[in-house]
C-alpha cells in the first residue's frame, strides 16, 4: 500500500511539475531531475525495488520508438551527414575519453567498467534542448539535427553498452571477437524491426479501429526488443529500424483521426515515464551514496563527477567547429550544395548536450552482480557519477541554454510555419476541386455543397491574407 500511494504522489508531483515548468519558462526535465535529487534526500520513504534486469525491457521501448516513430524521414535525409559525425563519431570518441577519464580517477575501477560509464553518459537527449527552442524559435535545420542525434546515438551507445556489460560480467572482452559479432548484431537488429514493420504494416491496413491502432503501436516496438534481444541481436537498433519504418508508412496506413490519438498518446507516455525514471534514480539515490560515502570522502566523490562531466561538456564543443567546416573546406561540392553554417548555429549546437531519461535508464539497469556472483565493479559510483552528469549538464546547459541563445541574437527561420501554410494551401485547394467536381455529378445535394465550398473559400482567403 505504501509503494501505491508514494505512485500516486509521484504522478501528481509530476503534473505540478509540468505546470511549473510552464510558469517559470524552464524545460520540465530540468525540473524532475531536481525534484529526483529532492526525493533522495527525504527520509523514511519507501523503497521500490525495481530489478535491474527488467529496467531496459520495461523503458527503452517506448522511450526509443516514439522519437524514431514521429521522425521527418526527409529531413533526417538531408542532415544525415552532421547527424552521423555527431551520433557516431562524438559519441564513441565520448565513451572512449569519459573511459579514460573514471579510470584515471576512480581508483579500482576496471577498465570495462569504465567503458560501461562511458556508454551511460555519451549520448545526449534532446528532449530537453528542445523545450527550450519551442518557445525562443530557432532555425529548423538545429532541431532536425539534434532531436536525428538524439535518435541515432542512443542506438550507437546501447550497443557498446551492450558489450561493456557482457566484457564486466563475463570477465573477458576480445576486440576481435567484438568486432565479428558487431555487423551480425547491427544487421540482425534492423532485419528484426524491418520485419516488426512489415507485420504492423499489415495489421494496421486492415483494421479501423484507433484504440486497436494505438495498440499495436505500442506492442511493436516491445516485440522488436524482446526478439532481437533473444536472438543475440541489437534490440535498440531493432526498435529505431522498426519506428522509423512504420513512422514514414504511417499516413498510407491509418487515417487522421488515429494519427492524431497516436501522437496524443505516445506524448503523454514518454511524459510519465520521463518523470518515472527520475524518481526512481532519486529514490536509488540514497543507497548508492550511502555505500559510496563508508569507502570514499564526499569531497573525492564530486570531484570524479566534476571530471566526467567536464569531458562530456568540452568534448562536445572541441567537436563541433572540426566537424562542421573541415568537410566543407575538403569538399568543394559539399561546400556548393551546403554552404559554411553560421558560428553562432554550431555553438548552440554544441550547448545543448544535456543527458537525460535514456541514460538514467541505463544506469538502473546495471547488473547487481558478474557472473562469478560478486558485486559489480563500481556500480554505485557509476550510477552517482551518471547522476551527476545528467544534474550538472540538464540544471548549468539547460538554465544557460535560452540566455546563450539571446545573446548570439539567432532567430528562427520560419520554414515550418512556410511549409504547413503550403501545405494547408494544397489540401484546402484539392477540397474545393473534389467539390467542384462532386457539384456536377450530386445536383440534387447543391445547397449542401455550397455552404461547404463557402467555408472552403474563406479558409483559402484568410490563407492568402
Amino acid at each position: 500500500m505504501a509503494e501505491l500511494t508514494l505512485l500516486c504522489v509521484v504522478l501528481m508531483l509530476i503534473a505540478v511539475l509540468d505546470v511549473a515548468a510552464c510558469k517559470v519558462g524552464l524545460p520540465y526535465p530540468v525540473l524532475m531531475v531536481l525534484c529526483g535529487l529532492a526525493l533522495g534526500l527525504v527520509p523514511k520513504l519507501p523503497q521500490i525495488a525495481f530489478p535491474p534486469e527488467l529496467v531496459l525491457p520495461v523503458f527503452l521501448p517506448p522511450l526509443l520508438f516514439p522519437a524514431a516513430l514521429l521522425t521527418s524521414w526527409r529531413d533526417f535525409k538531408n542532415n544525415l551527414r552532421p547527424i552521423m559525425l555527431l551520433a557516431v563519431g562524438l559519441v564513441l570518441l565520448t565513451i572512449a575519453a569519459i573511459a579514460w577519464a573514471a579510470h584515471a580517477c576512480i581508483p579500482g575501477l576496471p577498465w570495462a567498467a569504465a567503458f560501461v560509464l562511458g556508454a551511460i553518459v555519451a549520448p545526449p537527449d534532446a528532449i530537453a534542448a528542445t523545450a527550450v527552442f519551442e518557445r525562443l524559435e530557432v532555425p529548423r535545420r538545429i532541431v532536425t539535427i539534434l532531436e536525428g542525434e538524439s535518435l541515432v546515438n542512443d542506438t550507437v551507445a546501447l550497443v557498446a553498452y551492450r558489450f561493456a556489460i557482457a566484457a564486466v560480467v563475463t570477465g573477458s572482452f576480445s576486440s576481435a571477437a567484438a568486432a565479428l559479432q558487431l555487423p551480425a548484431v547491427a544487421l540482425g537488429g534492423a532485419a528484426i524491426g524491418g520485419a516488426v514493420r512489415l507485420g504492423v504494416d499489415w495489421i494496421l491496413r486492415r483494421l479501423n479501429d484507433p484504440p486497436v491502432q494505438v495498440t499495436i503501436t505500442l506492442l511493436a516496438p516491445f516485440l522488436a526488443y524482446l526478439s532481437a534481444e533473444h536472438l543475440g541481436c541489437s534490440g535498440a537498433l531493432a526498435i529505431v529500424t522498426a519506428g522509423v519504418l512504420v513512422g514514414w508508412r504511417l499516413p498510407r496506413m491509418v487515417g487522421a483521426r488515429t494519427r492524431l490519438e497516436m501522437g496524443a498518446f505516445w506524448r503523454m507516455l514518454v511524459y510519465l515515464l520521463n518523470g518515472i525514471v527520475f524518481v526512481f534514480i532519486g529514490l536509488e539515490l540514497p543507497q548508492v551514496t550511502h555505500g559510496l560515502s563508508q569507502h570514499t570522502a564526499w569531497s573525492r566523490l564530486f570531484f570524479q563527477a566534476g571530471v566526467v562531466s567536464l569531458v562530456v561538456i568540452v568534448l562536445r564543443l572541441l567537436w563541433m567547429f572540426p566537424a562542421a567546416y573541415l568537410p566543407r573546406f575538403f569538399s568543394p561540392a559539399l561546400r556548393k550544395r551546403d554552404p559554411y553554417p553560421d558560428w553562432r548555429h554550431v555553438v548552440i549546437i554544441g550547448w545543448s548536450g544535456m543527458r537525460g531519461v535514456d541514460s538514467l535508464a541505463t544506469a538502473l539497469a546495471l547488473p547487481v552482480a558478474t557472473a562469478a556472483g560478486v558485486p559489480f565493479p563500481g556500480r554505485d559510483s557509476i550510477i552517482f557519477i551518471s547522476f551527476a552528469v545528467i544534474l550538472l549538464t540538464l540544471v548549468g546547459q539547460g538554465l544557460s541554454l535560452p540566455v546563450l541563445i539571446r545573446l548570439l541574437g539567432v532567430k528562427g527561420d520560419e520554414k515550418a510555419d512556410c511549409e504547413e501554410y503550403i501545405a494547408r494551401l494544397a489540401a484546402n485547394q484539392a477540397a474545393l476541386a473534389y467539390l467542384d467536381d462532386l457539384e456536377k455529378k450530386e445536383s440534387e445535394h447543391h445547397h449542401q455543397l455550397t455552404l461547404i465550398q463557402a467555408e472552403y473559400h474563406e479558409r483559402l482567403a484568410q490563407l492568402e491574407e
